[in-house]
């Protein structure tokens, strides 16, 4: 073990000194320069200025190789959602996994390849989870989030953390940096809402300049909720009989949680730095499956989380820019079962992680930029579980990127090697190497570069997580990453005009395979509370996503903006022709969903209207009719008013949610809440 060590430190020393003589070789993208003119998360000016959320997102997407989804400022102020999670599910592409109530789970998946796939990145810092690699994004507020983008593949940019290259999808958040008025030095803000199932939630936010080139920023939010909401649940037997149908109050859904979050923005020579300390911590009831009409559930589970995290960005030279990110999370769940009639379980899991990466750009011609980027990830895992293995991964990515910039053409491609080291308490090492390159092309055919037709071919794959090898008597060491090959064409269509009825119009399209080889899976050993897990799985899946947006001005101060979103997708589990779900579509997976937000503005008025769909789909991998789940849609509506009395503004709103009280479960037996209200003030000083 020793010479192991001796020999990963060795290992480390030389990638981080090859790492800085390649920099001195290495370009700068004329991409970055790009996003840097458009305010993007990579802009060395995006702590200070401000352009309106609308025009960035037409600019940024008209210019970018790969296909994205963006939310920002008023959009996301405007929909009935609270959490990430909420915003997400406007996005085509994604299916979003949610246990219903205010507390429930909610993690996405994108494009049916499962959460593991998709990267989630917080202000350009990812958020890891080594125990089972998925985020919930419940645990995200919305309240200081001033864009959400989500790409297919990878982010359109070079100067990113290594590991940024490797994953199916990524989804950024970036939250609110301080803009100040002149000769202010600060502004506040405290918001407010109460609503069903005795939701309360308070935040405030305090921004403060420091010193002319030194800002900082002060979040804080309290939540608390009973949990509680009337459902309808209606069950048939296999003959088509009713089994239940009864409307009850769901129980065991209450939660408390408090979120703090402190920033530090600071400008340097043609740079920026960032220091953000964010600390979360709840306690909530888990609702379970209603099944055979049992309607209380003994799962309880505390959450502890707190990370600090620093980026560093400066142009050192005229063609070369460098950035430099650390981040140390450490993570405790408690996990309370007490259901006589489930196995009992009080544990306790904590995580820690340490991340650091360092990434170079330069602009070897106008026209042609490379990047190198190293990353260096360790995570640990301890419980308080009999016979817990203690696992430790180190892992290291190492990315070469190259872009080429032309007037109706452009290219980015890229390579990822990733080498993971898993160590266990009396159980020796073992590591795994991948390569994974990615390519991706824009073309734009006529002059006015207002349509552009993409395509890109991408492998990436995703390690198992500590739960898949070694959680007890279910894990299994020798699994193999789960890999999956990604192809995409689409067009892009963006237009602005000054004058006329119509303002802005957007179209954007995507037709797309994917095939995951090696799917990890969980099948049963013979005993309830045993499984096994194995690389068995192959799923093919083919889709087409379709956005389109306008914005309309029919009269003077009358502002209309309509935002569509279609998905179609064909997922298919293609393991074993001898199964009888051989070539059936994976469970939870629609083949038709989609969403629609009509926004009305006039004065200090704004009504929105958001519609989401998901269409028929199965929860279990045999499509047969006892698997068979319903359509489902919701229908949300809000109301609110804007005025200002000298420097204070206020804006008060009322919400309806599921408009229509439409009885559905996302996953089956946990029913989602009927309709439902809210209530909401915010003063901003």
């Amino acid at each position: 073990m020793k010479n192991e060590g001796f020999a990963s430190a060795q290992m480390l020393r030389r990638t981080v000194l090859l790492c800085a003589v390649l920099f001195s070789a290495v370009a700068n993208s004329t991409l970055y320069t790009l996003h840097s003119t458009l305010i993007c998360a990579q802009s060395r000016f995006d702590s200070i200025q401000h352009i309106a959320e609308v025009t960035v997102v037409s600019r940024y997407n008209h210019q970018e190789v790969i296909p994205s989804q963006t939310l920002g400022g008023e959009q996301l102020e405007k929909l009935s959602a609270h959490s990430v999670a909420d915003a997400l599910r406007y996005f085509s592409g994604l299916q979003l996994k949610d246990y219903g109530g205010v507390g429930g789970i909610k993690t996405v998946n994108i494009r049916s390849m499962g959460t593991n796939h998709l990267g989630i990145s917080y202000d350009g810092i990812e958020l890891g989870n080594a125990q089972n690699g998925q985020i919930d994004l419940a645990q995200f507020s919305l309240d200081n989030v001033e864009e959400i983008t989500l790409f297919n593949g990878q982010k359109s940019a070079l100067l990113q953390p290594a590991s940024d290259f490797g994953h199916a999808g990524a989804v950024y958040i970036r939250t609110r940096a301080p803009r100040f008025a002149d000769g202010r030095r600060y502004n506040l803000r405290f918001k407010g809402k109460y609503g069903s199932s005795d939701l309360f939630r308070l935040s405030a936010l305090w921004e403060q300049r420091l010193s002319p080139s030194v800002s900082s920023s002060l979040s804080a939010e309290g939540l608390t909720s009973s949990g509680k909401y009337e459902f309808r649940y209606r069950r048939k037997r296999q003959d088509g009989t009713v089994a239940y149908d009864t409307t009850a109050t769901r129980q065991n859904g209450d939660i408390w949680a408090l979120r703090a979050e402190g920033n530090l923005h600071g400008m340097v020579t043609d740079g920026f730095w960032k220091l953000k300390l964010y600390t979360y911590h709840s306690e909530r009831g888990i609702p379970g499956a209603i099944v055979n009409n049992v309607w209380r559930r003994g799962e309880r589970q505390w959450d502890h989380n707190t990370f600090l995290q620093g980026r560093w960005q400066q142009q050192l030279l005229p063609r070369l820019t460098t950035q430099a990110v650390a981040k140390y999370a450490y993570y405790q769940t408690r996990y309370v079962n007490r259901d006589t009639t489930q196995l009992m379980v009080d544990n306790t899991y904590r995580q820690q992680e340490f991340l650091f990466s360092a990434s170079g750009a330069y602009e070897l011609l106008p026209w042609w930029s490379c990047s190198l980027s190293y990353d260096l990830r360790w995570n640990r895992l301890d419980a308080d579980v009999r016979q817990f293995l203690t696992p430790q991964r180190w892992s290291h990515y190492a990315a070469l990127a190259s872009a080429v910039s032309l007037d109706r053409f452009k290219l980015q491609a890229s390579v990822l090697l990733t080498t993971v080291s898993d160590r266990r308490e009396g159980a020796g090492s073992k590591s795994m190497t991948e390569l994974t390159p990615a390519v991706f092309m824009n073309v734009y055919p006529l002059a006015s570069r207002h349509f552009s037709v993409r395509a890109y071919a991408k492998k990436s794959f995703r390690m198992p997580t500590f739960n898949d090898l070694y959680y007890t008597e279910m894990g299994n060491a020798l699994l193999r990453p789960e890999s999956a090959l990604q192809y995409n064409v689409g067009l892009n269509l963006d237009r602005s005009f000054r004058d006329g009825v119509l303002r802005y119009f957007h179209l954007q399209a995507d037709a797309y395979y994917n095939s995951v080889h090696d799917k990890i899976v969980a099948y049963p050993k013979g005993q309830q509370f045993r499984w096994t897990m194995l690389n068995l799985g192959r799923v093919h899946i083919r889709g087409i996503d379709v956005e389109a947006e306008a914005t309309v001005v029919p009269v003077s101060q009358l502002l209309v903006t309509a935002r569509l979103q279609y998905t179609w997708q064909q997922a298919r589990d293609v393991t074993d022709p001898a199964d009888a779900y051989y070539r059936h579509q994976i469970p939870y997976i629609p083949w038709h969903s989609g969403s629609a937000i009509l926004n009305v503005q006039y004065r200090g008025w704004d009504l929105n209207y958001s519609f989401i769909y998901a269409g028929e789909r199965y929860n279990q991998q045999e499509n047969i009719k006892y698997n068979y789940m319903q359509p489902w849609y919701t229908s949300d509506l809000s109301l609110s008013w804007r005025s200002s009395i000298r420097t204070v503004e206020l804006r008060v709103m009322l919400e309806v949610n599921n408009l229509f009280s439409q009885d559905y479960d996302v996953i089956v037996n946990y029913p989602m809440p009927k309709r439902n209200y809210g209530l909401t003030i915010d003063v901003k000083i």
